[in-house]
């Protein structure tokens, strides 16, 4: 096979698995019977109002012989388009900075203190933010006639507007009233946690009335489907809505499938979570196990989207209080303490169909970070570890590179020998391979196995919150974001020319001028990639030169020996003396009758000659001395009878 071919062969391959990676990790599997369209315009169904409302299964299975309070009465204008401004409460602690607005009690936004933000070091990362261009809230409240919702007015008990969690506290506990109705009075109370991400959002319902409530409440994260500022130009990750249940595991609910209509997922179940997903975080309502609940997803207007769970409080009686508590998880996705928090909810970390691989190889990366304290240096230790493994199979692509490298004249001589009949240079080109053991495709298939953990690679070291802002040394202080003096794609670029030098040169002058271009323009795409990507891409790329070079050195070398064994075969040849035979046999003594049949043929040559030659009588002079001196022995007969004659 042609140089051309096993190149576009290994292109071809690589971007097939590069889209099918990217059409798995945006697929959504089917789900059971028990699904929910995300904007059914259906006015019979409820569950599809603005405001969140329990469907039959989950209230019929909640409400008994008792009435479900006011669920026909709520009114879909609860839910606005825009948001209403109340008094801000400021809670601080040793991970975040939230900011809680009175106006529904909700958690307008939120900063990550240990993640700076991409415009401001000196700042942390807004998480949850209410501006007009970019917003994500987190909103909770009740469902029922004259209970408290999103969009009720709070108050702040003991008016304390400002919360820090001190030296030697565990918590902070954040309590708001909301105005009694008709004998009940709910309270809403936040509680924050030191060295923790998640906040529980608690609602305590005190029922004075005289009949029995069977209120249900509602978490949902409301957003915008833009991606957060910062996002790679070329490499994008998922922004939107995911759960996971056990039975369907983890999904996606894209907000292109919201806008159309299309969007499927399970909706109630007694196990998972719901979540707002962007690169390296997410926000997430975190039910309890083994309670049931109700998930939703839909589009409320334009660019705006919403997901969340519908919980079932449980009957409230008479001069009773009940609560019903969610945890609410806001801040990175750091692999091994999402997996303690909520069984799947380390799969937000979304390697797609390659999770099974990308998991070890996050696990490696983190042990060497262990030991060097440098994501940096990790990510050269996983490079050369992965390089190890794949060393013989690297070898075997490398070794039948080298033998196409040098028999690339002898195939360019069957190329220019058929030039005129390509079916027979064909054949006369695979007639070659076979005579030369050398195998075409030995050097794309040892590569396409390796394809897929490279790509495993790829998506590990993109979607791990852990490289952002983690820096390498000198200039380059956080591997998350492309090289800003773009020294490691330039380097890249020239590796992939050495390594091109290295691979056999193509015969037809297009073939070879594709290949020299071809190192310019892929390591155009590095300029784009972060610098994390690069450096790996780049150790890789240099520990393959250096195996390369190797292997092809050993068979040039090889060769050279060979074709000068030949030559030297060839000379000894050449310089090789006459058989042996024919010198013994003129030296051996002959005998009488031999030495009188020579003479005889002797003269007989001499007297034809003289007849021919009579006009150089010199030359019949010497001749006919010539015959006559062997023909002195008088007693050979034969002699005699040439003389009468």
């Amino acid at each position: 096979m042609e140089t051309k071919k096993l190149l576009l062969i290994i292109i071809f391959s690589t971007s097939l698995l590069f889209l099918w990676d990217s059409w798995q990790k945006e697929l959504y599997p089917s789900t059971s019977s028990q699904v929910m369209s995300g904007t059914t315009s259906d006015p019979s169904n409820q569950r599809h109002d603005p405001l969140p409302v329990p469907g039959d299964e989950l209230a019929s299975s909640t409400s008994g012989s008792a009435t479900v309070s006011g669920i026909e009465g709520v009114s879909p204008s609860v839910t606005p388009n825009l948001f209403t401004i109340g008094e801000k409460i400021q809670v601080r602690t040793d991970m975040i900075i939230a900011e809680i607005d009175t106006a529904g009690g909700d958690i307008r936004q939120l900063g990550l203190l240990e993640h700076p933000a991409r415009e401001d070091i000196s700042k942390p990362y807004e998480l949850l933010l209410d501006k007009t261009a970019r917003f994500q809230v987190a909103q909770s409240g009740l469902i029922g006639d004259g209970l408290p919702n999103h969009k009720t007015k709070f108050t702040v008990e003991d008016n304390k507007y400002s919360y820090q969690l001190e030296s030697g506290q565990e918590k902070v506990v954040v309590r708001l009233v909301a105005p009694e109705a008709d004998g009940v009075q709910v309270t809403k109370i936040y509680t924050f946690h030191r060295g923790s991400y998640v906040i529980d959002v608690e609602f305590e319902i005190a029922n004075h009335s005289e009949t029995t409530l069977i209120p249900f409440s509602y978490f949902q994260m409301l957003r915008d489907p833009n991606e957060p500022v910062g996002a790679g130009a070329l490499v994008h990750s998922y922004t939107g809505a995911a759960m996971y249940t056990d039975d369907e595991k983890f999904l996606k609910i894209k907000f292109s499938d919201l806008d159309k209509n299309k969007a499927e997922y399970p909706t109630n179940a007694d196990n998972g979570w719901i979540a707002m997903l962007e690169h390296y975080f997410l926000t997430a309502w975190l039910p309890e196990p083994g309670t049931p609940r109700e998930y939703f997803a839909k589009r409320l207007a334009p660019n705006q989207y919403t997901a969340g769970v519908i919980a079932p409080v449980g009957a409230v009686e008479p001069d009773q209080v009940r609560s019903i508590s969610m945890p609410f998880y806001a801040g990175p996705q750091e692999q091994n303490k999402l997996a303690e928090l909520a069984p799947g909810l380390d799969l937000t970390v979304d390697y797609g169909w390659l999770t099974v691989l990308a998991k070890p190889l996050f696990w490696l990366l983190s042990f060497y970070h262990s030991w060097t304290d440098n994501w940096g240096i990790a990510i050269i230790l996983l490079t050369l570890t992965v390089k190890l493994i794949f060393f013989p199979l690297s070898a075997a692509g490398y070794r039948s590179m080298a033998k196409l490298r040098v028999v690339t004249p002898k195939l360019q001589r069957i190329r220019e020998q058929y030039a005129s009949d390509r079916q027979r240079m064909h054949q006369a080109m695979m007639e070659f391979y076979k005579e030369e053991k050398i195998n075409p495709m030995g050097g794309c298939l040892p590569i396409l196995v390796q394809i897929p953990v490279f790509i495993a690679l790829f998506w590990t070291l993109l979607a791990a919150v852990e490289l952002r802002y983690a820096p390498l040394a000198l200039w380059i202080t956080d591997m998350s974001v492309p090289d800003p003096y773009y020294v490691l794609p330039v380097i890249m670029g020239v590796s992939m020319w050495i390594q091109s030098k290295l691979s056999p040169t193509p015969a037809d002058p297009m073939q070879a001028k594709i290949m020299k271009i071809m190192p310019i323009a892929f390591s155009i795409f590095f300029f784009f990639f972060p610098a994390g990507l690069v450096l790996y891409s780049l150790c890789n790329n240099i520990l393959s030169i250096a195996q390369q070079w190797q292997i092809t050195r050993m068979y040039e070398n090889k060769a050279a020996e060979e074709e000068a064994n030949k030559d030297k075969n060839k000379k000894k040849i050449k310089n090789s003396p006459e058989p042996a035979k024919e010198s013994l046999q003129l030296a051996a003594p002959l005998d009488n009758e031999e030495a009188n049949t020579s003479a005889t043929g002797a003269e007989a040559g001499a007297a034809v000659s003289s007849e021919k030659n009579e006009k150089t009588p010199l030359k019949q002079a010497t001749a006919s001395n010539k015959s006559k001196s062997p023909a002195k022995p008088k007693s050979s007969p034969v002699a005699k009878k040439t003389r009468k004659k």
